[in-house]
């Protein structure tokens, strides 16, 4: 849990109240549910399978016991989780010693995409997350394949400014993903 970060908050998307909170291990099945919701996440093996709620699970007591690391999920009014994203804190040598608050997984149910739910999160990263914790740069990858995604983030004053690389390392005795 980033200290620092004050939640929850609530945000509106056009006109709806939204809830911006930290994730609890309660919310584990509905965060896994908004990655296998996205064709791209589910192409990468998000697919809510029983067999990998223990790996979600660890994986979000890492990101909560991380003084770096947040989680949080937007819920509307009716209680239910419609929105994801991670953040975390990344102190920096470039850019005269610049942290930086990069954001992960960013995804919204796609009966709620269109909402303006996603904009009002970003929003909060932005307006909100990144002036409290005192991060002058936000920065976010976004898989090729997002298309959508990337016109969405172009339009929220976000600049294509880098080209991202990743390199899959198989693990010894860990599935390859």
């Amino acid at each position: 849990m980033i200290s620092g970060l004050s939640l929850p908050v609530v945000v509106s998307a056009r006109g709806a109240d939204v809830l911006v909170r930290r994730a609890v291990p309660d919310d584990l099945h509905a965060v896994i549910r908004l990655l296998a919701d996205d064709p791209v996440s589910a192409g990468r093996g998000d697919v809510a399978g029983d067999e990998d709620v223990d790996a979600y699970a660890s994986a979000l007591g890492r990101i909560v016991d991380d003084p770096s690391n947040d989680l949080v999920v937007a819920q509307d009014r009716d209680g239910a989780v419609v929105g994801t994203l991670q953040l975390t804190v990344v102190p920096g040598m470039a850019r005269r010693g610049s942290t930086r608050l990069l954001v992960e997984a960013v995804r919204v149910a796609s009966t709620e995409r269109s909402s303006g739910i996603g904009s009002a999160l970003m929003r909060w990263v932005v307006d909100g997350a990144a002036v409290e914790l005192r991060t002058p740069l936000v920065q976010l990858t976004s898989d090729a394949a997002r298309t959508d995604a990337h016109r969405f983030y172009l339009r929220l004053g976000f600049v294509d400014s880098h080209v991202g690389f990743k390199y899959a390392v198989t693990l010894p005795d860990s599935p390859s993903r």
